[in-house]
């Protein structure tokens, strides 16, 4: 339609195209004069107030629709929803796909020509137009309309033909073979998925073709052949090797695990591959003449060119009432889904073999044996034991697993454009992968109270995910590139793993049981620790294969949503900025700020806190005087961080140390450091955050104190503040008999281990329910790592006894946090008598409702075994929601802080992350985020909120009796407001 179009591209032809096209939008903001008919016509374009008027304004989809700018992209504070975006996993499809994927860049090239054009005339005839049409050009994400748009096609086909592109390699690299009668030289693993993939998928092709012919009547046989055979190989290998990469170093995946991943990638794919199939483009040209469509699909073909109708006009709604109606795609199920994977990982078995070794000698049969096994495991439970089954890859397979990354489809990368914002339960985020606002994990409960509950109620909560995921990102190329030098040398250096496993022991050469117990018991500790190597490499290769992929972006985002509680989290879950230092070091804001003076001071100061080792915990001045100290050394590790003397090496956050060391020496080295740009993130984190929001809670001075809401001349460590409680009551107890008193004996072992460090893991746990079995295993692992002890059995009671110290101590400072936990988990437990759930608001508005059910148990016959499914059953856990509601209750209070923090930010035109009680921003925003995080902490926390859920309690279940509220202190909320290392 357009190629004709630019063929005849008169101005009188583009004048009745925009009289019968009311998408075509010719921007103004001045009042159209009725003299001209030009004039005329163009005020049925008129635009809102605000919005500018230049022929660069007009945006183009992948259909023919111009769409105006306010539409597209994340506007600072609404909540548009992007028209053209049906769910993939509930919605039909019918013909609006060939709107978002059909037309070429040439086309929107010529449409763009045609309507430079219009604007020309219209210039001319209408003058006083002009002024408004030549205000400078909006950006979309902070990039011009024409890149936009670019970056968005490229988006749309990563997130829907990610595998078809696979499968498309793997073709070519067997029709490479047959033409030049060799293998291509590839990489070990991605030999193994080319050998693997066509024996595969021929034997899926054929399981699909009985299943067409009606001789395959097995349960999954309706769902089998929804797909492309080529597309099906290739889910289910990237699939399961994956789940082998992550699933805790041994090589192996549950079968229902797998299953389950398998069949449900495959159905969100059906989905996706239906949606673009029924929406190609029919060129009525290409048709024979004698061709005569029946009754169906002249049908379709009405239906397919209303709709492209309604969307050139934008009539959405009419759109998706027309292809709701359309949809054949129901939700196939977990039942379905695990039948689905189990055979196809079934047939993968049948299919997939590893090739001999290299080193296998010519005169010797080929050592050929399946790549993958099923097996049967047992573990011991307090109900017995307990069997499951397993699928098991060969050793050879185990061996390339941690160089598989590279080669894998890795669904959910960070977008190249900012994410749809989220304007519903399942509407948000990526353009076509199924996105939801919160991970629900099948609590069905939870899914519907969010689905319930007005757009009005929840825009704070889409208002803040939006934020989050606007921020822009980048890869910082000269850590990256450090990082890819250190690992190729093997690791081992800030803290990556060592790439080699640890030698096993020998035997050793002696009858001796009880030298033999001590040799199986190392054997048993090296591969222990060989395993766990074996997931810190895998780990790390996924993360720097996305590194990798998205090095040379100028930038992406990351979708956010939430998990029960209300906290948030990047959709990706790989290279992100809650992972690790790696992940951390890696990142950096894709936009740069200068620094200005207080800037320069602040990312001194990130330097120190980075730095660690006690000196995060002096006064800010003291930081400053530390980094400026050593500025030879930050110099050196930026110059030369190898080759060097390696002082960021010893930094507790070595990678993120080093990238502040090369901003801050690019600063300082400049002729006027203040107006250097710096893309840091500088983090401003919680002093034991849980703590902070129970003694605001209570408002109990002492804890308030200890915690930093109170003003004072350096920071207060509450950790340290409890080490020296535990190493005052363990001098008391080491005074005692050993011979009587094993405490006085365990006392004397640990008096010179008590520090900081001991007892930090259990004093942030302690607020979000720690047990006490939970507190002597953190405990016992600090021990460990020091070699405090070499006597198994000794350690374990100094555990034990450590422990319990530690609680105590906690109970003395933290009198008040204690009996609001007890009270929390009283009301938790009453309610739980009526069978409910505990169910409460946050102060954003999100209902939440704690998903401990009992789970029944499903069995299902697939083709591989007889799976266990998990179903939640109506019976609650009260014990589990008393011991959960206290902590579930902080993290949604923290997460609400974060979220206001976030919109307030973002009014303010600061950049914004969070990771739960940790914000960041650039340096030269810190003093005004520090103002804007205080502000709303004291805002959450002059509501009452304890008051407000006894309400709902009491509301929910007029007929039980619960406490009244525990008693608070006379803490003035307004001290956070003017506290210096409140978050620092």
């Amino acid at each position: 339609m357009w190629r004709n179009l630019s063929k005849h591209s008169s101005l009188r032809r583009f004048k009745i195209l925009a009289e019968s096209n009311s998408s075509i939008t010719a921007f103004t903001s001045a009042k159209s004069s009725r003299n001209s008919i030009l004039c005329e016509e163009a005020t049925h374009f008129q635009t809102r107030p605000g919005v500018s008027t230049g022929s660069s304004e007009f945006v183009f989809f992948q259909d023919t629709t111009l769409r105006r700018k306010r539409d597209v992209g994340p506007p600072k504070h609404g909540f548009s929803t992007d028209p053209f975006r049906f769910p993939v996993h509930t919605r039909g499809y019918a013909a609006a796909a060939e709107a978002l994927v059909s037309t070429s860049e040439e086309e929107v090239d010529e449409i763009q020509e045609l309507v430079d054009e219009l604007n020309k005339e219209i210039d001319a005839r209408c003058p006083e137009m002009n002024q408004g049409r030549r205000q400078p050009q909006k950006l979309v994400g902070g990039m011009g309309l024409g890149k936009y748009n670019i970056l968005r096609r490229r988006q749309i086909k990563t997130e829907t033909e990610a595998w078809e592109e696979a499968a498309k390699e793997y073709q070519e690299l067997l029709v490479d073979m047959c033409e030049q009668k060799l293998a291509p030289n590839l990489p070990y693993i991605k030999s193994l998925f080319l050998g693997w993939f066509e024996p595969l998928r021929d034997a899926i092709a054929a399981e699909q073709d009985m299943c067409q012919d009606g001789k395959n009547r097995a349960a999954y046989a309706p769902y089998f052949d929804q797909l492309p055979a080529d597309m099906m190989a290739v889910i289910t290998m990237h699939k399961l090797m994956a789940l082998l990469m992550t699933g805790g170093g041994n090589g192996s995946a549950r079968v229902v695990q797998a299953a389950c991943h398998i069949g449900e990638a495959i159905e969100h794919e059906v989905r996706i591959h239906k949606f673009l199939e029924n929406c190609k483009r029919k060129n009525a040209l290409n048709r024979t003449c004698d061709e005569d469509p029946d009754a169906g699909a002249k049908e379709q073909d009405r239906l397919k060119k209303k709709v492209q109708l309604l969307m050139k006009k934008q009539k959405v709604q009419q759109v998706r009432r027309i292809v709701s109606r359309q949809d054949d795609l129901k939700a196939w199920g977990q039942d379905a889904q695990v039948k689905v994977g189990s055979r196809l990982i079934q047939i993968l078995m049948e299919t997939a073999y590893i090739q001999p070794p290299v080193d296998q000698m010519e005169d010797t049969p080929p050592d050929v044996r399946p790549a993958f096994v099923h097996t049967l495991k047992s573990v011991e439970t307090v109900k017995g034991t307990r069997r499951y089954g397993v699928i098991e890859c060969d050793p050879l397979v185990r061996k390339g697993l941690e160089k598989t990354a590279r080669h894998m489809v890795i669904p959910y990368m960070p977008m190249l454009v900012p994410p749809l914002n989220w304007t519903g339960y399942e509407r948000g985020a990526y353009l076509f992968l199924p996105s939801y606002i919160m991970r629900t994990h099948g609590a069905k409960q939870q899914r519907e109270a969010v689905k319930r509950t007005s757009k009005e109620q929840l825009e704070p909560v889409y208002q803040a995910l939006n934020t989050l995921g606007n921020t822009k990102w980048r890869v910082n190329k000269r850590i990256l590139s450090l990082v890819d030098r250190i690992w190729a040398n093997g690791g081992q250096l800030a803290d990556l793993v060592d790439r080699e496993d640890v030698p096993l022991p020998e035997e050793p050469d002696t009858e001796d049981e009880s030298e033999l117990k001590k040799w199986r018991w190392k054997v048993k500790a090296v591969k222990k620790e060989n395993s766990e190597r074996h997931s810190q490499r895998c780990d790390i290769e996924l993360k720097l294969t996305v590194a990798r992929k998205m090095k040379d972006e100028e930038g992406f985002y990351y979708p956010h949503n939430l998990d029960f509680r209300g906290r948030a989290y990047p959709m990706h879950p790989y290279l992100n900025h809650l992972g690790s230092d790696l992940c951390r070091g890696i990142l950096e804001f894709a936009e740069g700020r200068p620094l200005g003076k207080s800037g320069l001071r602040w990312l001194k100061i990130h330097l120190a806190n980075l730095y660690g080792g006690g000196v995060d915990k002096l006064p800010y001045e003291g930081r400053v005087s530390f980094t400026e100290n050593h500025l030879e050394d930050i110099f050196d590790s930026a110059d030369r961080p190898l080759e060097g003397r390696r002082w960021w090496l010893d930094a507790e956050d070595p990678f993120q140390c080093l990238a502040t060391c090369m901003s801050l020496s690019e600063a300082l080295r400049s002729p006027y450091p203040e107006t250097a740009i710096s893309h840091m993130p500088v983090h401003q984190d919680g002093s034991c955050n849980g703590l902070q929001h129970y003694a605001a809670l209570g408002r109990d001075k002492l804890g308030a104190a200890a915690v930093n809401l109170v003003a004072g001349d350096k920071p207060a460590d509450v950790y340290s503040g409890i080490a020296a409680r535990v190493l005052e009551i363990m001098k008391t107890d080491a005074a005692g008999d050993p011979d009587i008193d094993p405490n006085a004996k365990h006392a004397r072992l640990l008096i010179d281990q008590v520090d900081r460090k001991l007892v930090k893991q259990t004093v942030m746990t302690s607020v979000y329910g720690v047990t006490y079995i939970g507190a002597r295993d953190q405990i016992k692992r600090r021990l460990k790592e020091r070699h405090a002890m070499d006597d198994d059995a000794e350690l374990f009671a100094c555990a034990c006894y450590a422990a319990k110290t530690t609680l105590t101590a906690l109970g003395e400072m933290f009198e008040a946090a204690r009996s609001i936990m007890g009270w929390l988990g009283d009301c938790a437990k009453i309610i739980a008598t009526e069978n409910e759930p505990v169910r409460w608001t946050t102060p954003l508005g999100l209902p939440v409702v704690q998903p401990y059910r009992k789970l029944g148990k499903h069995m299902i016959k697939t083709s591989l075994q007889v799976l266990t499914l998990q179903r939640e059953t109506d019976k609650v856990m009260t014990k589990r929601q008393r011991t959960a509601f206290p902590p579930n209750f902080v993290h949604s209070l923290d997460g609400s802080h974060m979220m206001m923090t976030a919109i307030a930010c973002s009014q303010a035109g600061l950049s914004f992350a969070g990771v739960h009680d940790s914000y960041w921003t650039h340096a030269c925003d810190v003093d005004q985020m520090n103002k804007i995080l205080r502000e709303k902490f004291v805002e959450l926390y002059e509501a009452p909120i304890l008051e407000n859920l006894l309400e709902s309690f009491e509301k929910s279940f007029p007929d039980l009796n619960f406490p009244s509220l525990p008693e608070r202190g006379d803490f003035d909320l307004k001290e956070v407001l003017h506290s210096t290392y409140f978050f620092n």
